[in-house]
């Protein structure tokens, strides 16, 4: 390959860059103009899809969770579907189930059924109302995505992205995710309350005549090819370098000084992963053609902390998981 072929290549991903980053850019701009007060939840929400993944969103009933999910499908392009998670759901009303049908001539036959879950992005509400046995239902789809069921093999419409809310207060007849499944979601994404310039937007918006609606930006291909864009983007020395330390730094026994004996257990190299695509996703979405330090910094928390306990004893000194990220995160910054 001569030197000007290469140039022209260069030339060829940039320009395919700058028009995703804008498409990327537009949508955002579509969704914030929908969900007011939680930009940084926006964002988290368009990184996690922008790297392939899913997103644990958890806050308080009432803060636009549904909405989001609703609204990024609507702005996507995606095809949607919402399970809401009860006590009694079984794996098969979300993944589908065989019935027996007869045909003509007499004869009779099984014939699978698609649940919900085949779909391009999944709305699995206050997940930890179901049982366990039905939490495991998610885990091939979110990894490999396919199920099995009767020994045959379903693919899954591309792209498939799982957003799960979760309320943080009310736990009585529910039923914690395990660690095996937290560790499918690529971030948990904390969603607070409005301020107060927000708030004032959501009342005027949702309690007038005409309520703002959403509009595409993106299709499923262009969300592909934004995606893949996402894994092509060069990520420095440094930034590997500042990945590792941080990831490596949360694990017990590796941390240093007045946390060496709080970690309890921490992220796997599958948060490596999470933590690389994220800040290669957050550039794009900013713009930027590679990541920074700054982007790991920004993505420690929401990718780190629901892979990660604390000790008894450090949970009794007050010490929280965010506190520890923190605390990990200062000698990269």
């Amino acid at each position: 390959m001569t030197a000007e072929t290469a140039e022209r290549m260069e030339d060829a991903i940039v320009r395919a860059a700058e028009t995703t980053a804008a498409q990327v850019r537009a949508a955002r701009g579509n969704i914030s103009a929908v969900i007011f007060g939680q930009q940084s939840v926006i964002d988290r929400a368009l990184i996690t899809v922008l790297s392939g993944g899913h997103a644990l969103l958890v806050g308080l009933p009432g803060l636009a969770k549904t909405k989001l999910v609703e609204t990024m499908g609507t702005v996507l392009g995606l095809d949607a579907r919402r399970i809401q998670f009860t006590p009694d759901l079984m794996p098969s009303d979300i993944l589908g189930s065989e019935v027996l049908e007869e045909a003509a001539g007499g004869k009779r036959a099984f014939r699978f059924v698609k649940g919900p879950v085949f779909t391009q992005l999944l709305m699995a509400d206050e997940i930890n109302r179901a049982s366990p046995r039905t939490q495991s239902a998610l885990l091939q789809s979110m990894q490999e995505h396919h199920v099995t069921v009767a020994g045959e093999t379903y693919d899954l419409p591309r792209p498939f992205h799982v957003l799960a809310t979760q309320n943080p207060l009310e736990q009585e007849g529910t039923y914690p995710l395990p660690e095996a499944q937290l560790d499918r979601f690529l971030m948990q994404i904390d969603v607070d309350y409005p301020d107060l310039e927000a708030e004032r937007k959501i009342l005027f918006d949702t309690t007038g005549s005409e309520e703002s609606r959403p509009k595409q930006a993106l299709t499923a291909e262009d969300l592909m090819a934004a995606q893949r864009l996402v894994r092509r983007l060069p990520a420095g020395e440094s930034v590997v370098e500042a990945i590792l330390q941080l990831v490596r730094s949360a694990r017990p026994g590796a941390a240093k000084g007045e946390l060496a004996d709080a970690i309890a257990w921490g992220p796997g190299p599958r948060a490596s992963q999470a933590l690389m695509l994220a800040v290669r996703a957050r550039a794009l979405l900013d713009g930027r053609l590679a990541p920074s330090i700054d982007d790991v910094v920004a993505l420690a928390e929401p990718v780190l902390k629901h892979r990660m306990a604390l000790s008894f004893s450090a949970r009794a000194d007050g010490l929280t998981v965010e506190k520890t990220i923190a605390a990990l995160v200062k000698p990269i910054g």
